[in-house]
């Protein structure tokens, strides 16, 4: 029986062998990293977005002329809102977009042409195309109650909104944040 030799590897080719497996297990690793980064930030954005920064998209038209169906807009969680912020808020399982108008203890009025006055003074509206005393069911005037905002929409003939029993006013406890920032479309992208 002949035996046949084995023939030992080139030192050349060792090194080169090496060079290759260590290459490999950095690049597991570098990849390991990147994607340990990747989850990790993805779960702050998402955290982000859900606890101080919602995003949210616009359906409907009773914020026309300000906001538009389809618009993705930003808001900012946050418990005080002032006369002329716009708010999103919970109402039966769906979130809508309205205008504070006056805050707890004020009293508004509606006039039949559809000016407001809170506190017996003209609140002044320039986001406003169109005055209308619209849906309302309430008794005028009215104070808001201890706290509660009044809202309204800027397309006030077809907003439903505090001057309807239906949405009334809005507690501090259904207030998912103030809008504060425009995304899309792109041409409208920023601040309000």
């Amino acid at each position: 029986m002949k035996r046949t030799r084995t023939e030992i590897p080139s030192a050349e080719l060792i090194e080169s062998e090496l060079k290759r497996l260590r290459y490999q297990k950095k690049y597991r690793n570098v990849l390991k990293s990147t994607i340990y980064t990747l989850v990790t930030v993805a779960a702050a954005a998402v955290l982000v977005a859900t606890l101080w920064l919602p995003v949210l998209q616009i359906y409907g038209n009773s914020m026309t002329p300000t906001l538009a169906d389809g618009e993705i807009v930003f808001s900012l969680k946050t418990s005080e809102m002032e006369q002329g912020e716009i708010i999103a808020f919970y109402y039966n399982n769906k979130i809508l977009v309205k205008r504070v108008i006056a805050g707890p203890g004020d009293w508004v009025d509606i006039k039949e042409d559809g000016t407001v006055f809170v506190n017996d003074e003209e609140l002044e509206e320039p986001y406003l195309s169109e005055r209308s005393f619209g849906d309302a069911d309430i008794e005028l005037p009215f104070q808001v109650p201890d706290g509660k905002v009044f809202v309204m929409g800027d397309h006030r003939s077809t907003s439903v909104d505090s001057r309807h029993t239906v949405v009334g006013c809005v507690a501090e406890e259904q207030v998912v944040g103030k809008i504060i920032f425009r995304v899309w479309p792109l041409n409208q992208f920023g601040g309000f």
